[in-house]
């Protein structure tokens, strides 16, 4: 594991923002031997104790992710997470396009699980309620690979949510496993979190630059 303390893109006394890399768990599980958990005394900082994640990416999804420095912070981020006060942004490199050029997708997920094929979310009256908005960045066209580059801002925060979601727009996200075809490394980034911390402040508002293998179309920055 690369020097992830060189991976901070923000940090004060109660919160840091990591610009989690691909591939790397936050929590270990029996696919994850290896997660974050493991190098969280790395991103001390100074501080006596280690921070914790306050929420959760997928493994194979990169960008900004935030941990919380004291339990204080922690409990506080957490509830900021559960209101959906917390902005959130992800760029996606997904196969084909959209119909329209934004929009809003409200559809519930609700999770299954098969002996054969495992665990996944499916789009079912029976889940929670679930709202994602999306806009193209770039359209598919030959000189991409038939990919668009699209952002999505999630209202609620399933499991998921983004991955289905841009699978039932008729584009899922170029290398997912699941939900798309799984050709190559999954293209998720969490680009952007906006955070309002601290009441009559401005709100921590974090940019995660994209994995230097992204830098196509308009992924460039």
């Amino acid at each position: 594991m690369d020097d992830l303390a060189a991976r901070i893109l923000y940090i004060d006394a109660h919160l840091l923002v990591l610009n989690k890399p691909a591939g790397l768990a936050v929590h270990p599980g029996p696919q994850t031997p290896e997660s974050l958990e493991d190098h969280l005394y790395a991103l001390r900082e100074g501080f006596h104790r280690p921070p914790q994640p306050a929420h959760r990416l997928d493994r194979d999804t990169s960008g900004c992710l935030v941990l919380a420095r004291n339990p204080r912070a922690h409990k506080k981020l957490t509830q900021l997470f559960m209101e959906g006060a917390i902005g959130k942004t992800y760029w996606a490199l997904v196969d084909g396009a959209p119909e329209g050029d934004e929009g809003l997708i409200d559809a519930p997920l609700f999770k299954v699980s098969t002996r054969e094929t495992g665990w996944r979310m499916i789009i079912d009256p029976r889940g929670k309620a679930a709202r994602t908005r999306w806009q193209v960045l770039e359209r598919a066209s030959p000189h991409n690979g038939n990919r668009s580059t699209m952002a999505f801002m999630p209202e609620t925060g399933r499991t998921h949510q983004v991955r289905v979601h841009a699978a039932a727009l008729g584009c899922p996200i170029t290398g997912d496993p699941v939900y798309g075809a799984g050709q190559g490394p999954m293209r998720l980034h969490a680009r952007q979190i906006v955070i309002p911390f601290t009441a009559g402040q401005p709100p921590v508002s974090v940019i995660a630059p994209l994995p230097d293998d992204w830098r196509v179309g308009v992924l460039t920055a």
